[in-house]
């Protein structure tokens, strides 16, 4: 074998290695950025779809949402902040997958009184301006206390929103964040106000 000949083979044998090694060292890459990606996604943010009309006119149907989920270890959730939250346990007694997943807006926290009459919500016995709903409900409900470690929720779109006026209430282990910003539409981006 003449030196070109051994010189040509060592050169092949050279680049063979180094695409070896760039394959592995993206596939490094690639793995590291995939935990990091799974690792994010279930201890900080996820995206969420909007899956129906329950939360018009703040939410529309196919609207995607960032719901972050840190700080209600460090804060307390708040009337008006939109929530999303697992399937209660009143809800997959009627076959609701628990996994399933809800958006809605807290209305009453632990110990406030929430009522609907004559169109109108009340907490605490004092009236709610609500700007944000669709209409204003067309049902009644009497007075309910929110007990300890749960949270009545109701979508915006009042009268179309299967909620807590139907169900009951949210416990907190249920909850799974807050949703805070519009990411899709485009047209649509910007913070959720609570």
């Amino acid at each position: 074998m003449s030196d070109q000949e051994q010189s040509s083979k060592a050169n092949a044998t050279a680049n063979t290695t180094s695409l070896r090694s760039r394959i592995w060292e993206n596939v490094k890459i690639l793995g590291i950025a995939l935990v990091i990606a799974i690792t994010v996604r279930g201890l900080i943010v996820e995206p969420r779809y909007i899956p129906s009309g329950s939360m018009l006119p703040t939410l529309q149907l196919g609207d995607r949402v960032v719901v972050e989920k840190v700080s209600y270890r460090f804060q307390p959730v708040h009337r008006g902040d939109i929530i999303v939250f697992r399937t209660p346990p009143q809800l997959e007694l009627f076959g609701y997958d628990p996994k399933q997943a809800f958006i809605k807006r807290v209305m009453a926290e632990p110990g406030q009184t929430i009522a609907v009459h004559d169109g109108v919500v009340y907490l605490d016995g004092e009236p709610l301006e609500e700007d944000f709903i669709a209409a204003p409900p067309e049902y009644e409900l009497q007075p309910l206390t929110v007990p300890p470690n749960n949270f009545f929720v109701m979508g915006d779109n009042r009268n179309n929103s299967n909620d807590s006026h139907i169900w009951g209430f949210v416990p907190e282990q249920n909850i799974i964040g807050h949703a805070i910003a519009r990411f899709w539409p485009p047209d649509r981006l910007g913070q959720l106000s609570s």
